[in-house]
């Protein structure tokens, strides 16, 4: 047999047992075996390249190295949804499709909505040619060597009734096997963790190399076919099809004929949903026949005949074992809740798990500020109920005061002193906030100003982390950001610590090897081209975030001119407030941060702009103006503020009455969104804003 026929019958043979494994759930093949046909498979191609096919299963093992990601518009535009938490509005939206479509029979389709990123696939006459992320609705990245490297996806589709172009859409998603493994994997290196699967997924599916996205174990539930033709005539038609096609289709969707199952159905999975591997938010419902869904058409954002039900965040109740009191970067006082589960309540606090809480363990929730513990009336003992805000952040939302007797419970006493450094704690007058004033000894204050510095948003030094910077200022090798600077392969090699984490007990040595000095050099020289306005967010002055940074290095150009403005040349930048202006003289005024700077300037730091324009899209939002505030699903917060501005909007800092609209994500500040309710501020959805933007 020739090489490119013996290529031929191994992809046909990998293909077999991939289909096997993947949906049928029958192993055909043990793993070594599966294994040595891959690695025979890859020698031949790497002998004879001419016959490598773009389809081949090695593909799926990554390797390619993409430096940045091409936009390319969706050949059809991918809308969101409207959605609900309340039932009424569901039958709402059924007394809708009924007059819509005039009284005709239908039916609906129920589908777990999963957590995690929005794909678009392109298959040309079978083969995988394009993978997409959302992004904006309209256009998205390629992420096509990433998007390979998901088993259950197949890179050729055989079968006879398939167009000769088609598209399907899936949701990609990290399951938590996975994602429990790559915290563990980051903890140890210790680089900051993934907040939850979703945003784990998301950073996976961006990664530029394709090996390194091969080995977290992505995987996707494919929910959707599109084509120009008209290949089907309902949506359970499309889906049997694809799932017969070699798919990985969700086996928990169900066709119903009434609302009333619809309702059901959501029941059903409330509780259910908890047992499966991955996370999930909600259900989707849809109308089945593909000529009613054209019939009911789409409003300017989202189709007619489709909704989604999102489950109310899930609320259990936890044990509070003690509370210990952090100081952050600016010296403000936290008070955190270490918890456990009800059945914990006397196991030693090193071996709990905690509360399952969204498809992970929580063992601590942030209990804000001395008013927030006067205001939850919590104490030591106490069972209180624990949620996770828009399922990321755990929040403790309340107290079981009837288990209060049943319990010995000890009031929580807010210190006087720093737990840190023993400085008196002062408040500001208008402020919740207690605070170290200490900021040029206080030990977390000084790491934590490093550890914003080197932040990806800051500098972008990511072969540094918090571990490591701790094992730097044990070793009195860093104080302030500009001592990061002076460090040399010398001074570094050799250095470790074993680091105890406080949730689990468990110790982990960071060690300063050969390639973590190459690596932390690298990065420190590296961030010398990051832009003036991220070296300004980086140094951490209070009430300068990102935007105000980039305000202020665009308005005044270069460190010198900034450090020498008056307080009326600082209110003079359009949204640049009194209290902003007094901090950055109170900052420039300090000798200590003088000479920071001027290190900085002389490690070759870049300390002037020469930011271009941005690039107009179009002028739809001119005039408008917009606060964004909260997490979103398909954009970085900085993402969105470069959206506003190309459609010729602008972005603002803080609600006021001038504020047409206040872009609201998940875990947004509840005080702006007060604000902006008793202004009239609009307020809206990623979704409205995106369908704002194809409008």
């Amino acid at each position: 047999m020739n090489p490119e026929e013996r290529i031929n019958e191994l992809i046909q043979q990998i293909d077999h047992y991939n289909f096997q494994y993947y949906q049928e759930s029958i192993s055909e093949i043990s793993d070594y075996d599966f294994d040595q046909l891959l690695k025979e498979l890859a020698k031949l191609e790497n002998e004879f390249p001419e016959f490598k096919r773009s389809d081949s299963p090695t593909q799926r093992v990554g390797g390619t190295i993409t430096k940045n990601f091409n936009a390319v518009y969706h050949r059809y535009p991918m809308l969101s949804l409207d959605n609900t938490y309340n039932e009424q509005e569901l039958r709402d939206f059924d007394e809708r499709v009924r007059k819509g479509l005039d009284g005709e029979a239908y039916e609906y389709i129920c589908e777990l909505k999963f957590d995690g990123i929005s794909l678009s696939f392109t298959y040309e006459n079978g083969v995988l040619v394009r993978g997409v992320t959302r992004g904006d609705g309209t256009r998205g990245d390629e992420i096509t060597n990433n998007v390979k490297t998901i088993k259950s996806l197949p890179l050729r589709v055989k079968s006879k009734e398939i167009p000769p172009i088609f598209e399907i859409r899936g949701e990609g998603f990290m399951p938590f096997q996975s994602f429990q493994k790559l915290n563990e994997e980051m903890e140890a290196l210790g680089v900051n963790l993934y907040a939850n699967p979703r945003n784990a997924a998301s950073g996976s599916f961006k990664l530029q190399d394709s090996a390194e996205t091969a080995r977290r174990s992505l995987d996707c539930y494919i929910y959707s076919f599109l084509s120009d033709e008209t290949v089907f005539a309902s949506h359970e038609e499309s889906l049997l099809a694809l799932k017969s096609w070699g798919f990985n289709i969700s086996p928990g969707w169900k066709k119903v004929t009434n609302i009333d199952d619809v309702i059901a159905y959501i029941h059903e999975w409330e509780e259910k949903r908890a047992t499966l591997p991955l996370a999930t938010d909600g259900i989707v419902i849809k109308v089945n026949s593909f000529e009613q869904q054209k019939e009911l058409g789409f409003t300017a954002k989202s189709p007619r005949w489709a909704i989604s039900f999102k489950y109310k965040a899930e609320n259990k109740p936890a044990i509070l074992r003690y509370v210990n009191f952090q100081v952050g970067r600016t010296g403000n006082v936290t008070p955190v809740a270490n918890l456990c589960a009800e059945s914990e309540r006397t196991v030693p606090y090193n071996k709990v798990k905690g509360v399952h809480l969204s498809g992970t363990y929580v063992k601590r929730a942030t209990l804000h500020n001395a008013n927030e513990l006067e205001r939850l009336n919590v104490q030591l003992g106490d069972t209180v109920f624990v949620e996770k805000s828009g399922e990321i952040i755990p929040k403790i939302t309340g107290v079981d005061l009837t288990k209060r007797e049943l319990f010995h419970t000890e009031p929580i006493v807010f210190p006087t002193n720093c737990p840190e450094c023993g400085s008196l704690l002062a408040r500001n007058e208008g402020e919740v906030a207690y605070y170290c004033p200490n900021d040029s000894a206080c030990p977390p204050q000084l790491k934590g100003r490093i550890e914003h510095f080197i932040h990806r948003k800051a500098m972008n030094i990511d072969s540094l982390g918090e571990g490591k910077i701790e094992v730097l200022f044990d070793n009195h090798l860093v104080r302030t950001p500009a001592d990061l600077y002076d460090l040399n392969y010398e001074k570094l090699l050799g250095l470790e610590k074993n680091i105890v984490n406080e949730e689990t007990g468990k110790t982990k040595k960071i060690s300063f090897r050969e390639k973590t000095v190459e690596n932390i050099l690298k990065g420190l020289e590296t961030s010398k081209t990051a832009p003036f306005k991220n070296v300004l967010f980086g140094l951490g002055i209070r009430f300068v975030g990102a935007t105000v940074a980039e305000k202020l290095t665009a308005y005044f150009k270069n460190i010198t001119a900034l450090r020498s403005a008056t307080l009326e040349e600082l209110i003079a930048v359009p949204e640049i407030g009194g209290r902003i202006a007094q901090s950055v003289i109170a900052y420039f005024a300090v000798p200590e941060n003088q000479l920071v700077m001027e290190r900085l300037e002389k490690a070759g730091l870049q300390m002037t702009t020469d930011d271009k324009p941005v690039e107009m899209e179009s002028t739809m939002l001119e005039g408008k103006t917009f606060v964004i505030s909260g997490v979103f699903a398909n954009f970085e917060r900085d993402d969105l503020k470069h959206k506003i501005e190309a459609n010729g909007g602008r972005v603002l800092s803080g609600v006021s009455g001038k504020l047409n609209y206040l872009l609201a994500g998940d875990n947004m500040g509840p005080s702006k969104l007060e604000k902006a309710r008793k202004l009239g501020v609009t307020i809206l959805s990623e979704e409205e804003f995106l369908g704002m933007i194809q409008k």
